[in-house]
């Protein structure tokens, strides 16, 4: 069994979710059920699915949890556009998380490659 704190992706996703958690505190509080609530999952869910992922039995369903994971960097991705675009994030706040996101997509993808023999 892996120890998915050990793993890069997972401290990533993990300081990633904590600063989404920050950044969504000023989201206006009509929004705390919308897409305040869906944003913070979204980010959360990269890690749950390293973790959970990390403690099953072969590469290859340890690689499908991170194709999952790849899913839902995309899915924050759409909602981080979204809350700039809605001017609930500030432009710097969007980039920084923005490019933090980006290196940890690319990190997922070398990591499932790696799972995967490639």
């Amino acid at each position: 069994m892996r120890d998915f704190k050990k793993f890069e992706v997972w401290q990533l996703s993990h300081q990633l979710t904590l600063k989404i958690y920050n950044s969504t505190k000023s989201f206006p509080k009509e929004k705390i059920f919308g897409l305040t609530s869906q944003i913070r999952r979204s980010f959360a869910s990269i890690g749950y699915n390293i973790s959970e992922g990390s403690g099953r039995n072969s590469d290859k369903e340890f690689a499908h949890f991170i194709n999952i994971a790849l899913g839902s960097s995309n899915e924050a991705e759409n909602q981080l556009i979204l809350s700039k675009d809605l001017n609930y994030i500030n432009e710097i706040d969007y980039q920084n998380l923005s490019e933090e996101l980006i290196i940890l997509k690319k990190k997922l993808v070398t990591l499932w490659n790696r799972l995967n023999g490639k």
